[in-house]
């Protein structure tokens, strides 16, 4: 059964098509720094925006149109809805996606059977996968919508919510594994406190690593071999959580001795909840050689609170791609759809037109970072900017060779430094004129 019959496969047309069901920029075979673009994105689709996002708000219930599903809990209405996921893939030519357990299949009235029923739509999308090619980039388990986590999973004062979530997690990673996923997230969307007046902040982030450690070991148990991540988040919905930006995970990572496992999926806009960029959060993740995979969305600067909304901005997409480049491409990972229409956008018709722009947003960000790469100016003056450490008393400084006294030596024999000026002014006019 066909669920989308008017909609076509979405190819690429080029700048000048005006056909809505088209790609402007994103032409997978392109060849751009030696790789086509299908290769340097690796799309996900997030199948808990695309399948399971009513479209709700904090002031009103969701205004999602899905023909498809009879909002049952069944396991038949989970497998029609990754049946309908799985066309959409194909149409939207997106490789991968991403999922949580309670996405994909219902949660029950007990944990056996939530698990039973998880087990049976994992196989129909083995089915699914093995018949369409499409991949699974990383599965997780929703430890944050039931009441029981309303305190948390790992960090729950409750023990016997921790064995729960722990329980869950298996189940989730052992979901994952069966599919052939590349790669496990941790996402702490409870994993804080909304005061500390009533928190043990040591005692939770130890049980917060105990959890980790434990799914450290079943990995190596039942032999999957994908990448860990973490998925930092500042708040929202508590007031303070423990994964709050990448320089907060690594820091746990690092105390817990878990570095070595983990690497971390940055999002647009959780990067923008804690008042960073993302660019800074890549560049933080990057320089620990932590940087996994990336949730591709943006924020509204207007509103305080996780927006998801689908990329548009292009100044923003040019500097993602600025810094994969950088690092030489994912080695894991992928930039997965993490980005849901706005309310108004309710038909089944506005998850390709949201696809499509966010696909051909991040096109026209690869194009213009290579040009920009290419162009080499802004490079040669950061390059130049730092020439001072590259010889001479920097070049001592860096090696170690120096102390306090041999400094102020130094500085009492030479002349005050002339500062060079930034040029930020400049490198903004540069990157515009490549844009």
């Amino acid at each position: 059964m066909a669920y989308f019959p008017d909609i076509p496969k979405v190819v690429f047309e080029g700048p000048k098509s005006k056909n809505p069901f088209a790609f402007k920029h994103y032409n997978p075979d392109e060849v751009i720094e030696g790789k086509t673009m299908r290769e340097h994105f690796r799309f996900g689709a997030a199948y808990w925006h695309v399948m399971r996002n009513g479209l709700a708000d904090p002031f009103g219930g969701g205004t999602a149109v899905t023909p498809w599903d009879d909002q049952s809990d069944s396991v038949d209405n989970a497998k029609k809805r990754a049946d309908v996921f799985f066309e959409f893939l194909e149409k939207i030519d997106i490789d991968y996606y991403c999922f949580h357990d309670r996405d994909i299949a219902p949660e029950l009235n007990d944990f056996a059977k939530s698990t039973a029923a998880l087990n049976q739509v994992v196989e129909h999308l083995g089915g699914l996968q093995k018949a369409t090619g499409k991949k699974l980039l990383w599965g997780t388990a929703c430890l944050f919508s039931h009441p029981r986590y309303s305190q948390g999973a790992g960090t729950s004062p409750d023990a016997r919510v921790f064995a729960y979530g722990a329980a869950q997690v298996k189940a989730a990673m052992d979901a994952t594994h069966a599919l052939g996923g590349e790669g496990y997230t941790f996402w702490g969307g409870r994993e804080g406190y909304a005061t500390l007046l009533n928190t043990d902040m040591k005692r939770e982030l130890d049980h917060l690593a105990t959890l980790l450690h434990m799914a450290v070991a079943h990995k190596k148990k039942i032999g999957f071999t994908g990448q860990f991540y973490i998925e930092p988040k500042p708040r929202e919905p508590s007031t303070h959580q423990y994964d709050s930006d990448s320089a907060a995970c690594l820091n746990f990572l690092r105390q817990y001795d878990l570095l070595e496992h983990f690497k971390l999926n940055i999002e647009t806009n959780h990067a923008t909840l804690a008042g960073h960029t993302m660019e800074h959060e890549l560049t933080v993740a990057m320089d620990a050689g932590a940087l996994g995979s990336i949730d591709a969305n943006q924020g509204d600067e207007l509103l305080g609170w996780d927006t998801d909304q689908f990329p548009s901005d292009l100044y923003g997409t040019t500097k993602v791609m600025l810094k994969l480049l950088e690092m030489g491409g994912f080695t894991t990972g992928g930039l997965n759809f993490d980005a849901k229409r706005r309310r108004e956008s309710h038909e089944p018709v506005d998850l390709f037109h949201a696809h499509i722009g966010g696909m051909d947003a991040f096109a026209r960000g690869l194009k213009t970072a290579a040009a920009i790469r290419e162009d080499g100016r802004i490079a040669d003056f950061v390059k130049s900017r730092y020439s001072s450490w590259d010889s001479g008393i920097g070049q001592q400084i860096e090696s170690g060779a120096m102390d306090f006294d041999q400094l102020t030596d130094w500085v009492l024999r030479n002349p005050e430094p002339v500062i060079a000026s930034g040029r930020q002014e400049l490198m903004e006019n540069i990157l515009n004129e490549l844009l």
